[in-house]
């Protein structure tokens, strides 16, 4: 018994867990439990070993009788026969002028409808024509009258541009006819208005005004190339009240046009003007110079 246990022991897989211990007594238990319910069955039943003896009994008529005879069925009748269906009565052919009389109203009525659909896309057609012709003649209407608005529109404004420029020029000229009868002569002087001196008395040893400007301005004028001619150039000068260069502007170009640059390079680098005998400084003053005076 060791030895097999222990062989037991040695074949089982050292991985698996131990049984649990008391499995021999539980399986011996059931075993009892088992025969003793086998026993109480059999003890509770009559067992039977004799045999119930059987009887058997004979019974006999006291006047023979003979069986009827079987029923006669009659015969059966043959099946009547089915009536024959009647023969459908075959139509009637049609007659060929009939036939021809149809096909040629069904082509009419092809024809008709054929032609009725033609005449009605046609127009339909025209229609769709139509409508376009009025909307390209729109749309060319619309754009004519919108060129015809821009030309009234850029007439307007070069008309008023060309308003606005005469009368600016007017308005130079004036100022340009004053400020030369500033220069040629100061309004308090005592010549008359056809005076041609350039003082304020014709007996006074004074320079004018504009010999004065032109006398601060001219030393600074660099001017190289030889000239052809002596040009002339007319320069619109803005001064503020204390004297300050604050604008120029050529009014009357000399066509020399390294000439004209000089003469406003000279300007910008006089930077102010001299004031006038009164104490003032003309706000606007148009000066002439030419290469050689």
């Amino acid at each position: 018994m060791s030895a097999l246990a222990s062989r037991f022991h040695l074949d089982r897989d050292p991985l698996r867990p131990p049984q649990a211990p008391g499995l021999g007594r539980g399986f011996a238990f059931a075993v009892a439990a088992h025969l003793l319910l086998v026993l109480a069955l059999s003890a509770g039943v009559h067992w039977r070993t004799q045999t119930l003896p059987t009887y058997e009994a004979e019974l006999w008529a006291a006047v023979p009788q003979a069986a009827a005879p079987r029923e006669q069925l009659p015969p059966e009748e043959p099946p009547a026969p089915k009536p024959q269906p009647k023969p459908e009565p075959k139509p009637a052919e049609p007659d060929p002028r009939e036939l021809q009389a149809q096909r040629d109203a069904e082509i009419a009525i092809a024809k008709a409808e054929k032609k009725k659909k033609d005449l009605e896309q046609k127009r339909l057609a025209e229609l769709e024509a139509e409508r376009k012709a009025k909307e390209l003649a729109k749309k060319e209407q619309a754009k004519k009258e919108e060129l015809a608005l821009k030309q009234r529109q850029a007439e307007a404004a070069a008309a008023k541009e060309a308003k606005e420029s005469k009368q600016a020029e007017a308005k130079r000229e004036a100022l340009r006819q004053e400020n030369l009868r500033r220069i040629q002569g100061m309004a308090g002087a005592s010549g008359g208005p056809g005076a041609t001196g350039s003082v304020l008395q014709s007996s006074g040893p004074s320079a004018s005004y504009g010999g004065r400007i032109k006398a601060r301005i001219r030393p600074n004028i660099i001017y190289a190339d030889t000239p052809s001619g002596n040009p002339v150039t007319e320069v619109e000068v803005r001064v503020a009240p204390d004297g300050t260069i604050i604008g120029k502007k050529i009014i009357k170009p000399s066509g020399d046009a390294e000439w004209d640059k000089a003469v406003l390079r000279a300007i910008d680098k006089t930077e102010t003007l001299p004031r006038d005998v009164d104490g003032r400084v003309p706000s606007l003053l148009v000066i002439t110079f030419q290469p050689r005076e």
